[in-house]
C-alpha cells in the first residue's frame, strides 16, 4: 500500500461484528434510497404533475448559485437472455432481439418529451444504465442511446458514467468498445463463485471469466469496478462463501455491494424455481455476513454503509470521510443531492421535492408514449414535514451525524420539540451502543454504521404510524 492509500485508510478501530450482535440488532426496514420510501407513492401523481415538476426545474427550481445543478440520469433496460432464479428486478426474459429495437425507440420518445420541457444543454454529471441486462443491447444500440442523450444533455467532463455488465455477455473487446463510448465505470454481477451455487441459481460464470474481464477493464482504463455479491443463496455454505469472499478480495474491485437474498417466491416468479430446502439456515446466513465484514475489512476495504464497501482511495470512501456522501435511488453517491431523471420501464426518479415512477410493464410504458405522455404511473410530492425528515434521515444514512443547529436553521424548527418522541425512541439504541446523543447533535457510532437503517427508521413518520415493516428486507 502506498503512502497516500495508507493515510486514507487510517480510521478508528472498527467494532467486532459478531453473529450474536447481528442476531440481536437485525430487524426489517427500508433501505432509504428515498424518503418517503417508494411504497408511499400514489397514482394521483401522474404525467401532468411530473411535467410541472420538470417545468419548475427548467425555470430555475434546481438552481444553485444561479445555475441548475447537474442532473443524474438512470436508464432501465429490462431485457435478459435467461432468467437468474434469485432475481427480484423488473426484467423481460426474451431472445427476440426486435423487442430491444422497439424499446430503444420508446426510450428516444421519452427523451424527446424531456427535451420539450427542459430544452437542450442541461448538465449531466452522472449516468447509469441498469436492468435487467443493459449489455443485452448491442453495441450499436448502446451507442445510439448515448448519442441521443448527448444530443439533449451536456455530459460534464469527469462525471460518473456507468453500466451494469453481465460477465456472460461481454469480452475484452466489448469492454474496449464500451470505454470508447464514454463509460468510465462498470458493475459486474458476480453473486457467488461456487459452481454448485451458480447452477442452483441458473447463472454459471466461472471465476476465471470474471477475473479476465476485471483485468481487461483495468487495462482499458475503467476508473472503477464494482462487484455485486449475494449471501443466502441455495447451496451456499459458510465454507463455500468464504472462498468466494477471498476470490473477490483478490480481484480488488474498487467497490463491493453485498446483498442478502430474500426468498419471496409469492412475489417474484423466478424464485419459485428455487428449492427452499437448499437455502442456508438462518445461523449460517448470519455467519456469512459476519465473515464478509471481517474479510473485506482485513483486505483493506472501508465500510460505507448499507452493505457497501470501498477501497480507501475510492471517491465513495473519501466522500464518507469528508461528509460529502449522498444517497439516491441508485444507492450511495459522491454527487450532490441532484435531480434524477429516470428513463425506461419502472424507473424511479426525483425532480426537486417530487418523486416519480414509470409504468411497470413494457406494454403500459409503450402505450403512454404512444399517446405522447410521460409514462409516469405514480409518484409523490413531498410535504414540508417529509422534507425535514428526509434531511435528518439522509444525514444519518450518509454523514452518520445530525447537526441540530443546521437542521433548525434550514427548516426554522426547534429540533428537540419537533422530534421529541423520536429522541425518546433513540434511547434503547443509545443503550445498545448504536448512537450517541450529544449536546449539539446525534452521532452514529462505528457499531451503529452497520445498523444505520434501524436508526433512520426512528425518524420515519410513515413507518412509525403503521409499523408495516413486513414489506421490507432485513437491515442486515
Amino acid at each position: 500500500m502506498n503512502a497516500q492509500a495508507l493515510a486514507l485508510s487510517e480510521s478508528p478501530q472498527p467494532p467486532d461484528i459478531t453473529q450474536d450482535i447481528i442476531r440481536r440488532l437485525d430487524v426489517q426496514g427500508p433501505r432509504y434510497t428515498s424518503y418517503p420510501t417508494a411504497d408511499r407513492f400514489v397514482e394521483a401523481f401522474g404525467p401532468a404533475q411530473y411535467a410541472q415538476a420538470l417545468q419548475q426545474r427548467a425555470c430555475g427550481g434546481g438552481a444553485i448559485g444561479g445555475a441548475a445543478a447537474p442532473l443524474s440520469v438512470y436508464v432501465h433496460i429490462p431485457f435478459c437472455e435467461s432468467v437468474c432464479y434469485y432475481c427480484a428486478c423488473n426484467k423481460v426474459v426474451t431472445r427476440r432481439r426486435e423487442r430491444a429495437d422497439a424499446y430503444l425507440h420508446d426510450l428516444f420518445r421519452e427523451i424527446d418529451l424531456h427535451e420539450a420541457v427542459l430544452g437542450t444543454g442541461q448538465s449531466l454529471s452522472q449516468l447509469h444504465l441498469g436492468g435487467g441486462t443493459p449489455t443485452y443491447f448491442s453495441d450499436e444500440q448502446i451507442e445510439r442511446l448515448l448519442m441521443k442523450l448527448q444530443s439533449v444533455f451536456r455530459f460534464v467532463p469527469g462525471g460518473e458514467y456507468s453500466i451494469e455488465v453481465d460477465p456472460r455477455t461481454v469480452d475484452a473487446e466489448r469492454l474496449s468498445r464500451l470505454w470508447a463510448m464514454g463509460f468510465n465505470r462498470i458493475s459486474l454481477g458476480v453473486q457467488d463463485f461456487d459452481p454448485a451455487v451458480q447452477l442452483a441459481v441458473h447463472r454459471v460464470q466461472p471465476f476465471e471469466q470474471v477475473a479476465a474481464l476485471t483485468r481487461a477493464a483495468r487495462d482499458v482504463g475503467f476508473e472503477s469496478i464494482n462487484m455485486d455479491l449475494i449471501y443466502g443463496l441455495p447451496r451456499q455454505t459458510p465454507e463455500s462463501f468464504a472462498r468466494s469472499l477471498v476470490q473477490v478480495s483478490e480481484l480488488r474491485p474498487e467497490r463491493i455491494a453485498l446483498y442478502a437474498y430474500a426468498h419471496l417466491p409469492q412475489r417474484f416468479k423466478p424464485q419459485r424455481r428455487i428449492d427452499a430446502r437448499l437455502l442456508p439456515p438462518a445461523p449460517d446466513k448470519v455467519g456469512m455476513l459476519s465473515a464478509a465484514i471481517m474479510q473485506f475489512r482485513a483486505a483493506g476495504y472501508d465500510y460505507i454503509g448499507m452493505d457497501h464497501f470501498a477501497l480507501p482511495t475510492d471517491p465513495l470512501a473519501v466522500a464518507k470521510r469528508q461528509g460529502r456522501l449522498h444517497r439516491n435511488f441508485q444507492g450511495y453517491s459522491t454527487h450532490a443531492d441532484s435531480d434524477l431523471v429516470a428513463l425506461g420501464v419502472s424507473a424511479i426518479g426525483r425532480i426537486g421535492p417530487h418523486y416519480s415512477q414509470n409504468a411497470k410493464t413494457v406494454e403500459d410504458y409503450h402505450d403512454a408514449l404512444s399517446r405522447g405522455e410521460f409514462p409516469i404511473q405514480r409518484g409523490l410530492s413531498l410535504s414540508r414535514d417529509d422534507m425535514v425528515r428526509r434531511a435528518v434521515i439522509m444525514a444519518i444514512m450518509c454523514q452518520g451525524r445530525v447537526d441540530i443547529e443546521s437542521i433548525e436553521l434550514a427548516w426554522l424548527i426547534d429540533f428537540r420539540q419537533y422530534f421529541g418522541p423520536e429522541i425518546d425512541q433513540l434511547e434503547p439504541l443509545t443503550e445498545k451502543g448504536l448512537v450517541v446523543m450529544e449536546p449539539d447533535g446525534i452521532r452514529v457510532t462505528p457499531l451503529g454504521w452497520y445498523f444505520v437503517r434501524a436508526i433512520a427508521m426512528v425518524f420515519d413518520r410513515h413507518l412509525q404510524a403503521d409499523r408495516a415493516v413486513e414489506r421490507f428486507s432485513r437491515i442486515i
